[in-house]
């Protein structure tokens, strides 16, 4: 498997576009990924009770054989918005899959932006009107679902699977409201290999209990989030099974692109300077490893120590401890990138200046040993800084 140049369109039978149709003051907001073939399509949604028209629209859609086309918008997250949302998220799905000669129910709809707005449907309409087929820039389309994000968050790779080349991209947007099962943020997978949507699905759900779902920004749960996956099967290859050697390769690849699409959006965290990585060695189990991790990248007290450069481990080894109180607190190994704060509970004599050197880096990388198991977690977050208060401070106005 190798990463390669590209966008959300490099699978074979993947267009692309996006458009500014005024949602937004200056920046494109609205485009839409189109594939010439039915495609299998997964995906999970978030675990908010108060769940945005759009995600209502998509999981109907999902109950079809096959999708063929995601019509997306920023801006204006249709969320909260009663029976006129769902109304005008069923249009919106309509209006898509005239344009592009295919039935409703073979187009997922997202939004994403302010809560408690409907959608002014005419702008919308100019938006859909404005995107081409086959002839639009698929660039535009990684801008057009921005909302405070810094920058676009795209990965491509490439490998062999049954013999043919297969190609996987994805496409996210996430910077703030994000504390997934799921949260804030929108991510779209296209590939050209042939899956059967059952094993698509099972696999997706798999692997973003270890990605998305292990990320964190600010503890909120969002409205609207959602991960989507079409597979077209374009690039001509056997469809993969459970049981052959081309699934675990179909892992390994939506594993890559499905965990630095998650940096990336724990990265571009709202006002984030810093990536936080926290690593869980020798958990009694998976899921308690997970959680430790994510409640450890997820404290307002490890976030604010992180941005100010201060080696604070006793906020990680208190988050430690109330994210699972079953663990032994008395041989707990603690590191901060390569220097040991903490062996078997005992606090260590670190240098100062080394320790500066690690915390003002764009990166920093927690570790910690519980010494109880063989099991490992990961999570992903960012620090916590003045600007952060600012965005959201200003967000509505």
């Amino acid at each position: 498997m190798k990463k390669i140049n590209g966008t959300i369109a490099s699978p074979k039978g993947f267009y692309a576009d996006g458009f500014h149709s005024g949602l937004k003051r200056k920046r494109k907001d609205i485009g839409w990924i189109y594939s010439e073939f039915p495609a299998s399509a997964a995906g999970v949604f978030t675990t908010n009770a108060v769940q945005a028209a759009p995600i209502q629209v998509t999981k109907s859609a999902l109950a079809s054989d096959s999708l063929q086309a995601i019509i997306v918008n920023s801006g204006n997250a249709n969320a909260c918005t009663g029976k006129n949302g769902v109304l005008h998220a069923q249009e919106m799905q309509q209006m898509a899959a005239e344009k592009l000669g295919l039935s409703a129910n073979s187009v997922a709809v997202a939004s994403t932006g302010i809560i408690g707005q409907e959608l002014p449907m005419n702008k919308i309409k100019k938006g859909i009107f404005g995107l081409e087929k086959t002839a639009g820039v698929p660039s535009y389309f990684h801008e057009a679902i921005l909302t405070t994000d810094t920058r676009t968050k795209e990965i491509v790779v490439e490998a062999e699977i049954n013999g043919a080349i297969v190609t996987m991209a994805g496409v996210a947007k996430g910077s703030g409201m994000i504390h997934p099962n799921m949260a804030t943020m929108l991510a779209f997978i296209t590939t050209d290999a042939a899956v059967e949507k059952e094993l698509l699905q099972q696999t997706l759900k798999m692997i973003t209990d270890k990605t998305f779902n292990q990320i964190t920004v600010d503890g909120d749960t969002s409205t609207n989030d959602m991960v989507l996956v079409l597979a077209n099967g374009a690039s001509g290859g056997a469809v993969i099974q459970k049981d052959d050697s081309g699934y675990q390769v179909l892992i390994d690849m939506l594993s890559q692109v499905m965990e630095e699409l998650a940096k990336m959006i724990a990265q571009d965290g709202e006002g984030a300077t810093k990536l936080i990585e926290v690593k869980v060695a020798h958990a009694k189990d998976q899921l308690t490893a997970r959680m430790i991790a994510k409640k450890i990248v997820g404290s307002s007290l490890v976030k604010t120590a992180m941005f100010g450069a201060d080696p604070n481990w006793g906020r990680i080894i208190c988050a430690i401890g109330y994210a699972n109180p079953s663990i032994d607190p008395d041989k707990v190994d603690i590191s901060i990138g390569s220097l040991p704060v903490l062996l078997n509970s005992q606090p260590q004599v670190f240098e100062e200046m080394k320790m500066r050197e690690i915390l003002v880096q764009d990166k920093i990388v927690i570790t910690v040993d519980l010494h109880e198991g063989t099991a490992v977690g990961l999570a992903w977050g960012c620090d916590l800084t003045y600007k952060y208060v600012e965005i959201n401070a200003l967000y509505h106005t």
